[in-house]
């Protein structure tokens, strides 16, 4: 699931929150996980966010067994997805 919205706070900033609960595994697979979803966000969601946007991203069941190329592509469709939500809402 993910969730974006507008900093007013910190305007120039794009941040990441990652939520990854039990039921997804055990520590390594849910610290893997956010991992994962980290590095996807530094190297092909930040840049292509507008500036000040927040997003969240809570893992659902099932995350832990994705390999890194599907998580990648939820991601970033779901980030442009919402990107052009919020441009449109703004506009």
């Amino acid at each position: 699931m993910l969730y974006a919205g507008v900093l007013e706070i910190e305007p120039e900033r794009s941040r990441l929150g990652v939520t990854v609960s039990r039921r997804i595994g055990n520590a390594v697979i849910r610290n893997r996980v956010k991992r994962r979803v980290r590095e996807i966000f530094r190297g092909r969601i930040r840049d292509s966010l507008a500036k000040g946007t927040s997003l969240v991203v809570i893992a659902r069941a099932g995350a832990g067994g994705l390999a890194t190329a599907s998580i990648t592509d939820e991601l970033v469709a779901g980030a442009r997805n919402l990107s052009a939500r919020i441009s449109a809402k703004g506009a």
